[in-house]
């Protein structure tokens, strides 16, 4: 897979901002929890009010929380707030605090008083001991506080400081909150309207972080997605080149089902995961330790609860992990499987016909389909357990934070709301293993598929480009040579064919006949390196075809393959196939001399006529006479026809090589063929037998001497009808 992620080296960018953006969506989902704690915390339990830093208080009141704080914190307090008008319709003067003061400090000073204050009102209702001062019956806690001397004060406050500091922060607070909503009461103020102020704000600071998060998210998916589809396309066309460069044995190593699959399925696999790869890599850690800190933060206690789901999902993980890794490493070669057969029965649709053997073929299919089936079942039914199994942990850890959590708000400890934000970090933190574990899933399908896709990429080709290419040797254009040419197929016990030599030179047909097997098809492959020869050598224009650019070897051949191959298009479009420009004066003689006009003619649109995949809307005959015209729209210094001319009847056969032959009466013109008639005005003709050389000469020449013609010759046409053709 690391191989793989070098081809994102374009999109460093890309890369980057996604780092980038997911850093921001993990800020948006780490405060949501926060905002949530306080909607419960301050909305609801403290009407809106977030702290001890009163914004409008009575004289009296103020003057009695001065009593509990030091002369530095008094000076403070009494400069932050200014007269503001009267208490109702009293003459009690009200404050009001100043906008530029420090509002938390301002309530780390006024909390402890007002718990103090609250505490002895309280005690003094109730009719309960204070136990911090001795109180006589009937006297007023406060006025006796007012009239102590300083020592005294400075005592009692300490006292005081020593049992408040003991106290939880969340009472200390709420009991100040208290307070200040007492005094809002006194002083007229709705303390309604600030809850619903409060609670409208912070929610609607969470519509606007959730909608931050979810356009964050969108953008991010975009970029990746985009970025993912390069990737795609990057490898898609690496691949596509590199099987274009194939030799035949490459082709038949991979096959081309499997070459398919890898082009297609198994890119589509890489560029799935790398998306989700870069969301999770980056994303998941940044929510992991966020979530820990934030519930951290929240309530240190709590942290063993992380602990233990963690745990139970990474268990969870490897167990799943060990059973589905074996099942995603063979996925792939059974989507090969079917890929394979379902292109064999396709391509032999008509041969299954004729044969009648559809349910045979039917249970084939079924063999593969039930395979593949069978295995995408299994990895299904174990990926299907992990996500109940996975919301029972979380279910089971909401309920251990519920309990834990309702002991601790029970001692004061914890707030309700900072229990669901806890919930919500825990979930969070959980959902970023499980991120990471279906990754982990994933991942092996992908590594097997980005495998697959950098085997390809990395074949070292069997016929090599040059580094260093040579030109070709004017002086001998068109001249082909054999010297001491041998071949045998890779993995093969034996050579194919066994020491050929001859020449064949512009102006003559050189053409090969043998019986089936003989290595005739074999032979000329090697001229332009379809392989290349196990031992010897072939020059081309004067040069050995390994020492020049294969583009160029190729260029200057016109083969015509056994079996007629045309492509989705038009006629114009396939028989100017090796041709940059479309020259129609070209196109129409090559079709002319192809013997293609004919039938070209009669064609709806004629050279416009659409050819369908494969050419099925056109009979073999038609076909190969379209393959032909190909070859000789080309006009190459070398024609090869490989069997090129099986399918056409002795009159269309006879015309075309008479026109082939005043087309080519310049170029060098190799012809295999099964068919005396076709090639027995050859200048030189070269009879194969199991892969060697028997007979080389005219016509004439090797009825004398050659056996093997002779009775190649006898077998198709009489004797008065040899003499004839001659």
């Amino acid at each position: 897979m690391i191989k793989i992620l070098k081809y994102l080296k374009n999109s460093v960018f890309s890369i980057f901002g996604i780092v980038g953006l997911l850093v921001l969506q993990a800020f948006f989902d780490l405060t949501l929890p926060d905002y949530t704690s306080k909607i419960v915390n301050v909305g609801v339990q403290q009407s809106g009010i977030e702290n001890a830093a009163i914004v409008e208080i009575g004289e009296s009141s103020l003057n009695k929380l001065m009593l509990f704080t030091s002369e530095l914190d008094k000076n403070y307090i009494y400069d932050c707030y200014y007269e503001d008008g009267f208490v109702n319709d009293t003459q009690e003067k009200k404050y009001a605090l100043k906008e530029d003061c420090d509002l938390e400090q301002v309530s780390n000073i006024l909390a402890k008083p007002m718990l103090i204050l609250t505490y002895i009102k309280n005690a003094n209702i109730s009719g309960n001991v204070i136990n911090f001062i001795d109180v006589p019956e009937g006297i007023d806690p406060i006025d006796m506080i007012t009239n102590m001397s300083v020592e005294d004060r400075l005592t009692l406050l300490n006292t005081i400081n020593t049992t408040v500091n003991a106290m939880p922060e969340s009472i200390i607070n709420s009991t100040a909150v208290e307070f200040v909503k007492e005094e809002y009461v006194r002083l007229d103020i709705d303390n309604v309207k600030i809850q619903n102020a409060y609670i409208f704000k912070t929610g609607l600071m969470m519509i606007v972080i959730s909608l931050a998060t979810m356009a964050v998210g969108i953008l991010t998916v975009f970029v990746g997605s985009r970025m993912a589809a390069k990737l795609g396309y990057t490898l898609r066309s690496k691949v596509f080149k590199k099987v274009v460069g194939f030799s035949k044995s490459e082709i038949k190593t991979y096959g081309q089902s499997s070459l398919i699959t890898r082009t297609t399925n198994d890119i589509q696999q890489v560029q799935s995961i790398v998306v989700f790869l870069l969301r999770v890599v980056f994303y998941a850690p940044i929510i992991g330790i966020g979530g820990v800190v934030k519930a951290y933060n929240t309530n240190p206690s709590m942290t063993y609860v992380i602990g233990i789901a963690v745990l139970s999902i990474t268990s969870l993980v490897i167990v799943l992990f060990s059973i589905a890794m074996p099942k995603f490493k063979i996925i792939q070669k059974l989507v090969d499987k079917v890929n394979l057969v379902t292109r064999e029965i396709l391509t032999g649709l008509p041969v299954i016909r004729a044969f009648s053997n559809e349910k045979y073929e039917e249970k084939r299919f079924d063999m593969a389909n039930k395979g593949f089936t069978n295995t995408n079942i299994f990895i299904g039914r174990v990926m299907s357990f992990m996500m109940p199994a996975m919301m029972f942990i979380m279910n089971i850890i909401s309920l251990i934070i519920v309990y834990v959590g309702a002991k601790n708000v029970d001692s004061g400890v914890m707030q309700v709301g900072d229990i669901m934000a806890y919930i919500q970090y825990t979930m969070q933190i959980i959902s970023a293993f499980l991120m990471i574990s279906t990754m982990s899933i994933m991942l092996p399908r992908a590594s097997v598929s980005a495998k697959r896709i950098i085997e390809v990429i990395e074949t070292e080709d069997t016929i090599k480009n040059p580094v260093h290419p040579e030109g070709f040797d004017e002086t001998k254009k068109g001249i082909i040579e054999f010297q001491n040419v041998s071949f045998r197929y890779p993995d093969a016990d034996y050579d194919v064919i066994t020491d050929i030599n001859f020449t064949a030179v512009p102006g003559e047909t050189t053409a090969f006949i043998g019986s089936t097997g003989s290595g005739k098809s074999t032979l000329i492959n090697l001229i332009p390196r379809f392989y290349d020869v196990t031992s010897g050598s072939i020059l081309v224009n004067g040069k050995d075809v390994k020492v020049v650019d294969v583009h160029d070897l190729r260029d200057s051949i016109g083969f015509v393959p056994q079996k007629g191959v045309l492509f989705t298009g038009d006629i114009e479009s396939n028989v100017n196939y090796g041709n940059e420009v479309v020259d129609k004066q070209n196109i129409k003689e090559a079709i002319r001399i192809s013997q293609a006009e004919e039938f070209v003619s009669k064609l709806k649109g004629k050279t416009k006529y659409k050819i369908t995949q494969g050419g099925t809307n056109v009979s073999g005959g038609q076909k190969q006479r379209l393959a032909i015209a190909r070859a000789i729209a080309k006009s190459p210094d070398i024609y090869i026809f490989d069997d090129s001319f099986s399918a056409l009847d002795f009159k269309t056969d006879a015309k075309l090589r008479s026109e082939l032959k005043k087309a080519t009466k310049d170029k060098t013109v190799i012809i295999v063929a099964q068919r005396i008639s076709t090639i027995m005005n050859a200048e030189q003709i070269i009879v194969l037998d199991e892969g060697k050389i028997v007979g080389k000469g005219t016509h004439k020449q090797l009825m004398k001497k050659c056996k093997v013609y002779k009775e190649i010759a006898l077998s198709q046409l009489s004797k008065e009808e040899l003499v004839n053709e001659s």
